[in-house]
């Protein structure tokens, strides 16, 4: 079971609710990990691209999406841990051009359903100086989760 599932899981049949109000004062937009989608797709037959956004319709009622996005998304440059390898030239080429895309959203608000993607972007932000926030996708379940 992938996070996607379980969120859906717990979401779809109202073991846990949302309320799109807690985070109404956000821009947000989604980025594809290459691992959940690309290498996902390669290695198991399967890519989770409609889950994610699935899961952030339940949390928004309006967020932008990526161009591009799911099978040609911008790579974030952080993949198989590169914050903590010597290719730092090779992970800013890419974070740079994965800002910019960001950017063109006007989004303050990045969600991300990984961790390596999560610590890069994070990363690439606090080089460039940026307002945007990094957050977990199920970080903003919790945040406008539904507490009886």
């Amino acid at each position: 079971m992938t996070v996607f599932d379980l969120l859906k899981d717990y979401l779809g049949s109202g073991r846990i609710r949302v309320d799109k109000a807690k985070l109404s004062g956000f821009r947000a937009t989604y980025h594809d990990p290459c691992n959940y989608g690309r290498k996902s797709l390669e290695l198991f037959g399967r890519a989770y691209y409609e889950e994610g956004r699935w899961v952030m319709d339940q949390c928004f009622d309006e967020w932008i999406d990526l161009y591009p996005n799911r099978g040609i998304q911008y790579c974030c440059g952080g993949g198989g841990g590169t914050l903590l390898t010597p290719y730092s030239a090779e992970r800013t080429h890419y974070g740079r051009r994965k800002m910019e895309q960001i950017r063109r959203t006007g989004a303050d608000l990045v969600v991300v359903p990984c961790h390596s993607c999560h610590g890069q972007l994070k990363a690439m932000i606090n080089e460039l100086g940026l307002e945007i926030q990094v957050k977990y996708l199920w970080e903003v379940v919790a945040d406008a989760l539904v507490l009886d």
